[in-house]
């Protein structure tokens, strides 16, 4: 009994030992396994972090220049246009910038500038009343174009520089003031004899001083030859111009332009003048419509004399064979 007890006891640790289910309720204690060495694995990254987030495009903003940026640009066109000679292209330039910048001084008198020079005389005087009327050389220069001399000279009232004078000069020398007009221009030569004007005003020193010699010299001396003004009075009228039909007519003018040579005919190839008979004249006809229609060989089966005194017959043809083939007829050649 004492060896069945021990062997119940030993069981009973065993089975303890190994966790079996005895029955009763069993406490069994878990513990670490440290056979393999234990390892911690890193947590995994989110999705949205691994992916490079895709370029978006930022809207392109179109770049605006200021209205100073504008004005600059248009002033280099404008330097270009005028330097070219562009002058119709320029006036609409100076319109651009007026409409950027109304009274801009240096667009208003280029716009001026380029109608006096561009022969509008009617816009520039709009434009100077526009801009305030300060611009009288201009206003001057203007109404001198129009033919309005007296106003031009009341324009002119009071300026003494070099433009107004050349103007002043050109009125008195349109009036008949040619002493006067010399006057100004030699002054203007003699203050600034290395000007670029330089050869203008020897040609106008010039004109004025031909009309002057005409009026003071050349037509008093013709008036001295003539007579003085009693002694035209008393002269006798002239006598009437002769008849014209008394006078011979004039002979026949010679022409002297020499005759105009023979145009050369190129012949066809082959043909040689004067041994080559001359086609015929009727060849642009229809045979039918020609004059040597009919008139030729005669049609084929056409009989010789009618039907009057005998007839023609032609001759049978030979036999192309030999002797035994005389009775057979020959064929019939096509």
């Amino acid at each position: 009994m004492a060896t069945a007890g021990a062997l119940e006891t030993g069981r009973g640790a065993a089975l303890e030992g190994t966790g079996a289910w005895t029955g009763e309720a069993m406490e069994v204690e878990s513990k670490p396994n440290t056979s393999f060495p234990t390892t911690t694995m890193p947590a995994p990254k989110p999705a949205s972090s691994s992916r490079k987030p895709a370029h978006v495009s930022k809207p392109k903003t179109r770049f605006e220049p200021t209205v100073s940026q504008q004005i600059q640009r248009l002033f280099k066109t404008l330097y270009a246009q005028i330097d070219g000679g562009h002058h119709p292209s320029a006036i609409k330039t100076c319109d651009k910038i007026l409409r950027l910048a109304p009274g801009d001084d240096d667009a208003t008198q280029t716009k001026l500038f380029l109608l006096l020079t561009t022969d509008q005389p009617r816009a520039a005087l709009e434009l100077i009343d526009s801009a305030g009327g300060e611009s009288q050389f201009e206003r001057a220069y203007a109404m001198y174009s129009l033919q309005q001399r007296e106003e031009a000279r009341k324009a002119l009232e009071g300026q003494e520089e070099r433009g107004p004078k050349h103007l002043e000069a050109q009125l008195n020398y349109r009036d008949g003031a040619y002493q006067a007009a010399l006057d100004i221009y030699n002054d203007l030569l003699d203050t600034a004899p290395t000007t670029e004007e330089h050869a203008d005003i020897l040609t106008n020193i010039q004109a004025a001083s031909t009309h002057l010699e005409f009026i003071n010299t050349t037509f008093l001396r013709g008036l001295a030859a003539v007579g003085g003004g009693a002694q035209l009075e008393d002269a006798p009228p002239p006598m009437p111009v002769a008849s014209t039909s008394a006078i011979p007519a004039p002979a026949a003018a010679v022409p002297t332009s020499t005759p105009a040579q023979p145009k050369k005919v190129k012949l066809p190839k082959g043909v040689v003048l004067g041994v080559t008979p001359p086609p015929d004249p009727e060849r642009w006809l229809k045979k039918s419509e020609r004059s040597t229609f009919g008139t030729g060989k005669r049609r084929k089966g056409a009989g010789g004399g009618g039907a009057t005194q005998g007839s023609s017959v032609d001759a049978p043809a030979a036999s192309s064979g030999g002797g035994g083939g005389g009775g057979k007829k020959g064929k019939k050649r096509r």
